[in-house]
């Protein structure tokens, strides 16, 4: 028998969101689940779209490789991982390889863009750790986010590398079992040579949607999952807004001799290169927005994305902007969700069903230009924030998400209700509005705090999707973002590419 010890760590980190993940933020249940150790990883992930638990469905029926459960932890995208959380849980990993001499592989459920408040690179250095103690030769396979910032120590010390292929990303589970697959071939002595190219420029997230032209073409590129027994490719489109020296897009290949790796590696770097100019998104002012879903005329309702107050990429979640412009607009049958805000969550629900309080909505973060909505609003409907997730994306997972509210703003003219929760959850799925009653096809808009991931579920519904530039700390427009870190060739061509599209 060859016993794997499994773990998984998760964060993505953006260097310019308002608050810092701390240990507390990785053992609280969200739209995922709370820190798990031991045996409670197999339960509390099962069924779950997430990489490890397609990782453990791949293996459980196989009784030549038992698996030994460490850990699993996930806190919301935010800002640095404090060095405590990062020690506290990597100590958890470290302690139980120790305990378990006799282990024949690892497999690390990792994201690829965590920055701690000592490392830009975590997942590397969490990598450095472990080796420290198995030393070079055990075989250590990972899974990344599509999102990740891959280094070239994370190639290093790692023996093999899967990489979501979906963004929305609806293929969690699917690549833990492509690293299942991996990791048996790296543990039944197949060798496989490394191959890690970084893209000389950065892809804004709106962009990155692999539905469309070109990511879709670029992604059809990539070998059927790991059929061939000669080589595995992957593709890290990266992420933006971490001020780290390796942001940015990459790709890896595991082939069986090192020119087979090289050349598959350095195709799609080519492929990256003649289609750069099509890696762009066109984005509407807040008020631009509000006056085309009100002048669209269709069956079905019109979706704005919030994209750059996307919690999902460590937004706060709680800007207001946009519904502002909704209401400039005289917006009627509109929906907005979700605005993370606990106080005035609980005001609601102190205040009751069918009545009205004045609060100030959002803008609680303390970030320049994000201040809140002071207005009159009606209680409509009231949750807990505890209820199941309907989407692709979140399968099988249960939102644990706070109190929650469905409030409508008291003013003329208007038709605008807004959902309010008391913990930071992307917008990505109809539940969060379903769960308060709400019936989203009679909508005429639907607005939402997510980038690209509300495509999974939302898509079908829309007649219209806008892409809106209201403030927030997802920063969209690459030749905005103050970064200090970044390698001074991706400045370059940042600067470059805004002189003739402002929107790279």
């Amino acid at each position: 028998m060859k016993k794997i010890l499994i773990a998984g760590f998760q964060h993505e980190t953006n260097t310019f969101g308002a608050t810092k993940a701390q240990f507390k933020d990785f053992e609280e249940a969200d739209s995922w689940p709370a820190l798990l150790s031991d045996d409670d990883v197999f339960s509390g992930t099962e069924h779950i779209n997430l990489p490890i638990s397609g990782f453990i469905e791949a293996l459980k029926s196989d009784t030549n490789y038992p698996l030994i459960p460490i850990v699993w932890a996930s806190a919301e995208p935010s800002s640095y991982v404090t060095d405590d959380a990062f020690n506290r849980i990597s100590k958890m990993i470290l302690d139980s390889i120790r305990r378990n001499p006799d282990i024949s592989g690892i497999y690390l459920d990792l994201h690829g863009a965590m920055v701690t408040e000592s490392f830009q690179d975590g997942e590397g250095e969490l990598l450095r750790r472990i080796r420290e103690v198995v030393g070079n030769e055990l075989p250590i396979v990972i899974s990344l986010d599509l999102h990740a910032n891959i280094t070239e120590q994370m190639v290093l010390l790692s023996s093999g590398i899967c990489i979501y292929r979906t963004y929305p990303h609806i293929d969690m589970a699917e690549t833990g079992g492509r690293a299942a697959i991996l990791l048996k071939r790296l543990l039944n002595g197949k060798m496989l040579f490394k191959a890690f190219r970084q893209v000389p420029f950065l892809i804004t997230l709106p962009a990155q949607h692999t539905g469309a032209s070109p990511c879709q073409e670029l992604y059809s590129l990539l070998p059927d999952g790991l059929e061939s027994d000669h080589l595995s490719c992957d593709i890290a489109m990266g992420f933006p807004p971490a001020d780290i020296f390796d942001a940015g897009p990459s790709v890896v290949a595991f082939g069986s001799d090192q020119n087979e790796a090289n050349q598959a590696a350095d195709a799609l770097i080519e492929y990256f290169q003649a289609h750069r100019e099509k890696f762009n998104v066109k984005m509407l002012s807040a008020e631009e927005a509000a006056r085309t879903a009100m002048s669209h005329e269709g069956s079905k309702p019109v979706v704005i994305a919030d994209v750059q107050d996307n919690p999902g990429a460590g937004a706060p979640s709680d800007t207001t902007q946009l519904l502002k412009s909704l209401l400039d607009a005289k917006a009627t049958h509109a929906v907005l969700g979700l605005i993370n805000d606990p106080e005035v969550a609980a005001l609601a629900h102190k205040t009751g069903l069918g009545h009205n309080f004045s609060a100030n909505l959002g803008g609680k973060s303390g970030l320049p230009n994000m201040g809140p909505l002071e207005g009159c609003f009606r209680v409509r409907a009231l949750s807990d924030g505890i209820f199941d997730f309907t989407g692709a994306m979140y399968q099988g997972a249960k939102a644990q998400i706070g109190p929650m509210a469905l409030l409508e703003v008291v003013a003329d003219d208007c038709d605008i209700q807004v959902v309010v929760g008391s913990k930071r959850c992307q917008c990505l799925d109809q539940a969060i509005f379903t769960h308060l009653g709400i019936d989203l096809a009679t909508k005429r808009i639907i607005a939402l705090k997510s980038t690209v991931h509300f495509r999974g579920d939302f898509e079908s519904l829309a007649d219209l999707i806008i892409i809106a530039e209201a403030p927030g700390a997802n920063f969209c427009r690459l030749d905005e973002i103050p970064y200090q870190n970044l390698r001074p060739e991706l400045l370059a061509t940042i600067r470059s590419s805004s002189d003739s599209n402002p929107s790279p």
